[in-house]
């Protein structure tokens, strides 16, 4: 059987974690949550769920996911397949399997969990969220021959594949590096169609303007830093 972590990037999603570890699948060998400097009660949630916590004070999603990554990378044994999500509760935690399932059966290095429009809770995407995905997956298209339609954070990666991938986004434009990368190395993708809905809380990037605008020009600084090397 493989072995499967989870990491989950967490900033003050206290009403949230627990749910998203409770329905996180029993395949999984351990479920990570890195407290993003949070200032609520999701180190204390998260551990009464069950969840390893680890603790990043550097604010920004990739920190998060890299402080994941160093963790298991001290471990004696390491596993088979990453998984990513978010701990705000709009991916649907039991659809796991079906994300690793192109890995442990077809072969695959890297699956996205694509968040398509017949799947979507109304309102679980803002407008802003839907054509940032829009243009930069068509732009990946154009200068990449991609075929991705979504940078949705829910995914599955081997973890040697994640390793040499080298990832270094810190903050929003971890989930583009890490599509582009692969697409550079020649990994073997597939997208899943997932379901999504409304997410618990407010959305640390697409909730704000500046959020929103920083995330655009970090996904689109990937994007066209690639498309010149």
């Amino acid at each position: 059987m493989a072995d499967i972590k989870v990491i989950i990037p967490a900033f003050n999603e206290a009403d949230s974690i627990a749910n998203v570890i409770h329905e996180i699948p029993s395949e999984v060998s351990e479920i990570i949550v890195v407290n993003n400097n949070s200032t609520d009660n999701t180190t204390r949630n998260a551990e009464k769920a069950g969840a390893t916590v680890l603790n990043e004070t550097q604010r920004g999603y990739g920190f998060a996911c890299l402080c994941g990554m160093n963790y298991i990378a001290k471990q004696s044994k390491q596993p088979d397949i990453i998984v990513f999500i978010d701990g705000d509760y709009s991916d649907y935690p039991e659809e796991l399997s079906k994300i690793v399932a192109p890995i442990l059966n077809d072969n695959m290095d890297f699956v996205v969990g694509a968040r398509v429009k017949t799947l979507r809770e109304p309102g679980s995407m803002t407008p802003q969220q839907v054509f940032g995905n829009k243009l930069a997956t068509v732009l990946m298209k154009l200068l990449f021959g991609a075929k991705f339609t979504d940078l949705g954070p829910f995914r599955a990666i081997r973890y040697k594949s994640l390793i040499a991938l080298d990832m270094q986004d810190t903050t929003y434009g971890w989930t583009v590096e890490m599509q582009l990368k692969a697409i550079r190395q020649k990994l073997a993708y597939i997208e899943v169609p997932v379901r999504y809905k409304k997410r618990i809380g407010i959305s640390k990037v697409s909730g704000t303007l500046k959020g929103t605008i920083f995330a655009g020009i970090k996904i689109l600084g990937w994007i066209f830093k690639y498309s010149i090397k």
